[in-house]
This record gives C-alpha cells, sequence and structure tokens, in this order.
C-alpha cells in the first residue's frame, strides 16, 4: 500500500495548477474558478450523504474519495498545503473534554 497516496495526488493537483494539461478534469476546475470548485465540494458533498444511507460500502467509499479530490481541489486554489491541515488537526488531537454544548432551539423568529 502506497502511505503516500493522498501527498501524491495533492502534488499532482498543485502541479496542474501551475502546469495546466489539456483535457485535465483539475485543469478544467482550475479554469472554471472558485465557484465550480465549490459547487463540485457541495455535490460530492451530499453524494457522500446519501451513500452513507445505503448499504453499498464500495459507493460510499467511492463517493468519500471523489470529496477528498475535490476538497484538495480547494485547498490548492485557496493555496492551503497539507502541512497546515495537519497542523490544525495536531492542534485538535491535544483537545480532550471539548465537546461544545448543543445549541438551544430556536423558538422565536
Amino acid at each position: 500500500m502506497n502511505e503516500k497516496v493522498i501527498e501524491e495526488l495533492y502534488q499532482v493537483i498543485k502541479d496542474r495548477k501551475i502546469n495546466p494539461i489539456e483535457g485535465s478534469y483539475t485543469k478544467y476546475l482550475f479554469d472554471k474558478g472558485i465557484d465550480k470548485i465549490l459547487k463540485k465540494v457541495g455535490e460530492e458533498s451530499t453524494e457522500v450523504i446519501v451513500a452513507s444511507k445505503n448499504t453499498d460500502k464500495t459507493e460510499l467509499i467511492t463517493e468519500i474519495c471523489d470529496l477528498c479530490y475535490h476538497i484538495m481541489v480547494l485547498m490548492a486554489e485557496k493555496d492551503i498545503s497539507l502541512e497546515e491541515i495537519r497542523e490544525e488537526l495536531e492542534k485538535r488531537r491535544q483537545k480532550t473534554a471539548n465537546k461544545k454544548p448543543e445549541r438551544p432551539e430556536i423558538t422565536n423568529l
């Protein structure tokens, strides 16, 4: 198993941004811009939710991979590194007993 697959994929995505290849889906997303990238992140998030309600584990894995890819495109678009994500996750991992209270129900609209 290649344990660096996420880092390698992210490097490919960043390279496509700098060195676009004609016909590349990643190039297409960067060419269309942030609105298209965000639309795809939203679509893929919804597909993960729907697949989670079904019983097909393979479908769910596929949809999670699609979402991860589109999140990495968003990260590259916004110049966010995997290291920055790792650092933030490490900070969060150090926290204990930090469950936030439930939000109160809205009663007056």
